[in-house]
């Protein structure tokens, strides 16, 4: 398992750097960022990818339904004087706000709709928190990449460092896991994730289903956030592999998605 993984102070600060040198400028290419923007992110964790919006001074919220994670990020805004709201809550369950002012200009989900089990009903909800010319930044990574399984936060050195060892069987995956001495907590939480699965292909499908229209959209072979996690230099999957529909996902270790209300959902 990686330092990051229980470092949370590490984690909030790898976060925050990658969201300041790439998540900002991405979103501000489709819409601009004052202080009367309202930025939430959905399963903020500690909230590092709120800090670089926070200082541009956007009104910022996270929703997180880990309680310790929500201390947390209050605790580390506190530390270097952030302005932000966090709100402990299962998403599903928070109300829809009534009127368009209460509505959020920028959305973002980051590695999270890759652990949503019905997607359609959470991408439904979220979409009713989004203003008529709001957008959703999504970013996950594709589930047949090397490490799509997330398989990294193991703590066998073995289990952590093999590639595609999550799409094996479930027999066989679970077995190797076991093997490995893994804990429960752990291997509940990837076959959970195997079970969540999202290629771009589900995604992009889910996505227009539930009202919602691709304004742009990124692969990169090289996540910007291996930047932090392994000084790597962020870059793109060519662009012929885009095309390449289902391939592509054995090589897109991140996807980015600038989403917003298709036509017939801002005249509603």
């Amino acid at each position: 398992m990686q330092k990051r993984h229980t470092d949370r102070q590490q984690y909030f600060r790898d976060l925050e750097a990658t969201s300041d040198a790439y998540y900002v400028g991405y979103v501000s290419d489709y819409i601009k960022l004052t202080s009367n923007t309202r930025v939430l992110e959905v399963g903020c964790g500690e909230g590092g990818n709120l800090a670089p919006f926070a200082r541009l001074g956007c009104e910022v919220t996270g929703i997180d339904i880990a309680e310790c994670r929500i201390e947390d990020a209050r605790k580390y805004f506190a530390s270097v004087g952030g302005n932000a709201t966090f709100v402990c809550s299962d998403f599903m369950k928070c109300a829809t706000p009534q009127s368009e002012e209460d509505k959020f200009d920028v959305i973002l989900l980051h590695d999270v709709i890759e652990h949503v089990p019905v997607k359609d009903e959470f991408l439904k909800h979220l979409i009713s928190f989004l203003k008529t010319a709001g957008i959703l930044f999504v970013g996950f990574p594709a589930w047949q990449m090397p490490f799509g399984g997330h398989q990294q936060i193991c703590r066998s050195p073995l289990c952590s460092h093999l590639p595609f060892i999550h799409l094996l069987p479930n027999p066989l995956y679970l077995s190797l896991l076991k093997l490995c001495r893994e804990t429960e907590g752990t291997i509940k939480e990837l076959m959970s994730i195997k079970a969540c699965k999202t290629s771009i292909e589900l995604f992009e499908t889910l996505a227009k289903a539930c009202g919602y229209a691709v304004i742009n959209k990124q692969y990169w072979l090289i996540n910007p956030h291996y930047k932090q996690k392994f000084n790597l230099s962020p870059r793109l999957l060519p662009r012929p592999m885009w095309r390449l529909k289902h391939i592509r996902n054995f090589f897109t270790t991140s996807c980015w998605y600038v989403l917003g209300k298709q036509a017939e959902e801002t005249e509603k």
